[in-house]
């Protein structure tokens, strides 16, 4: 017989698979000496109370061991001389597109403007040490995009938009943790996802597809309203009926392009705001009512919101045990954003505090927000003495309005300097991040502190264009053969949903 059941357990004995085994089967009303498998579903930490609990959902068999199958990478047919579909763009949602499209019979030819895993490394250690910004090749572009080298969060609120679970389990077939199926805020960690974006990579190659990096689409062609293909930056045209744009919320390039053309794109809302960040130890004291963190807990983390003068204002990307990482795409800008490694164990714990923002309500240009966005990044630069470095005010402060005479320790690698956010930011953000900061102050009672650096800017949190789409065939309306797709045309936020959108495009671009 096979049984399910929900047990709580302190930290150290949801640790022990024996103990875990043991609990289960109690749970079920069996011997545990009748138990030949138990098998843990679903994983979660409970710290509402003062002594935090590991929530498990575990299944026990008395008939089969229940161990997981090794994970091995799908076995994939070869479409070497089949149809051609063009992704432009290597991040999750062009990946999945191309394994979605080799599964149904077509080639991908995947181009990506920036460099390889192993060659961007070069040009991101250039931005923290040098502050050159290649805007071709940084912590957004580059092969498997924004998220290979910030986080790797696999946490979704999208399920009803395609099946999160295949595309769990299509990362652990590449080679990432099983916890990851069973984690309720599964994490991959940066130091990880190199190496399971490259195997994705080799597996489209192996197949037959073709992924072509240091090659950006200067121009989408178009004739009678059909998509026919692409220029290259290089000036070479490749020919195919099926053009997705999976290029990221920052290809701005993109955008104006497409505006240029007269193909319809649409001004959206995304929000704005910085990146705080507190030592690891004071969250672990709030969030886990204790001094020292118990050492079978991970580092803690937490998820705030709040309505201010009629806006949101929340927590974005929450990285404990991280990292601030400098994601500026030209030089000229100052962006911030987090990730943590997969163990989470530096001293640090950073979060995006954004507010939602609708800078284009009142305007008829659709590249409105995205300006918006641009000039306040710009402002952040100078602000930062020209250079990446970011300018930075400590949380007290900013609240009271005063400046910051010196600066805690940060993990932004290329330095903090102090500043006025007020000087930075626009008026509707700062003053309801201060809002904002004072309700989560009363929220979590240590939160609130000097010790806690509030650093500019944190803006590419969504895309503020949305390509428009038809729902159906997800081509768009005025282009037969164009797919918008995932983060950049406004229809994914993160690397779960974006994977998912990859491989429902996939799927249209057979239909």
């Amino acid at each position: 017989m096979n049984c399910t059941v929900d047990i709580a357990l302190p930290p150290r004995e949801a640790a022990d698979p024996v103990l875990v085994r043991e609990a289960a089967a109690e749970a079920c009303g069996l011997p545990v000496v009748q138990v030949r498998g138990a098998r843990i579903l679903k994983r979660s930490i409970d710290a509402r109370s003062k002594q935090p609990l590991v929530r498990l959902r575990v299944e026990v068999s008395t008939e089969a061991d229940l161990q997981e199958p090794m994970a091995t990478p799908p076995e994939l047919p070869d479409v070497r001389g089949a149809k051609p579909v063009i992704i432009v763009g290597c991040g999750p949602a062009g990946l999945f597109t191309a394994l979605g499209c080799i599964r149904r019979g077509l080639r991908p030819i995947i181009l990506e403007r920036g460099k390889d895993v192993r060659a961007r490394r070069r040009d991101l250690a250039a931005i923290n040490r040098e502050h050159l910004v290649d805007p071709d090749s940084n912590y957004c572009f580059g092969e498997g995009g924004a998220g290979t080298y910030s986080d790797g969060k696999l946490y979704t609120r999208s399920d009803k938009r395609g099946d999160v679970k295949a595309v769990l389990e299509t990362f652990v077939a590449f080679g990432a943790s099983p916890d990851i199926l069973i984690d309720a805020h599964p994490h991959i960690g940066t130091n990880k996802l190199p190496k399971i974006i490259t195997a994705m990579r080799e597996a489209i190659e192996g197949a037959g597809g073709e992924v072509r990096f240091g090659t950006r689409m200067a121009d989408l062609l178009v004739k009678d309203g059909t998509v026919q293909g692409v220029r290259t930056a290089q000036g070479h045209e490749l020919l195919a009926g099926a053009v997705v744009l999976a290029t990221g919320h920052s290809a701005r390039d993109i955008f104006e392009l497409l505006h240029a053309k007269g193909i319809a794109i649409e001004s959206k809302p995304f929000a704005m705001g910085v990146r705080i960040e507190h030592p690891q130890e004071v969250i672990d004291r709030i969030r886990y009512h204790c001094n020292v963190r118990d050492p079978y807990l991970p580092p803690a983390s937490y998820n705030v919101v709040q309505q201010v003068d009629g806006r949101g204002v929340y927590s974005f990307c929450m990285c404990p045990g991280g990292i601030i990482a400098p994601c500026a795409t030209a030089p000229g800008e100052v962006v911030t954003n987090g990730w943590s490694p997969s163990k989470r164990n530096n001293p640090f714990a950073n979060s995006g505090i954004v507010v939602a923002v609708d800078p284009a309500a009142n305007s008829k240009d659709p590249l409105a927000a995205m300006r918006f966005q641009q000039r306040t990044e710009q402002a952040a630069w100078r602000a930062g003495g020209q250079c990446q470095s970011a300018p930075a005010q400590r949380m007290e402060d900013f609240i009271r309005k005063q400046a910051s005479k010196d600066l805690p320790p940060c993990s932004y690698p290329p330095g903090i300097v102090p500043a006025t956010l007020d000087e930075v930011l626009p008026h509707e953000v700062t003053q309801r991040l201060r809002g904002g900061l004072k309700a989560f102050g009363e929220k979590m009672r240590g939160y609130r502190t000097n010790e806690a650096v509030l650093v500019a800017v944190e803006s590419r949190t969504s895309s503020p264009v949305r390509i428009p789409r038809d729902p159906h065939t997800l081509q768009h309306p005025q282009v037969h053969g164009l797919y918008p797709c995932a983060e950049g045309a406004g229809y994914a936020g993160g690397i779960v949903s974006a994977a998912m959108d990859g491989l429902r495009v996939a799927e249209a671009c057979t239909a």
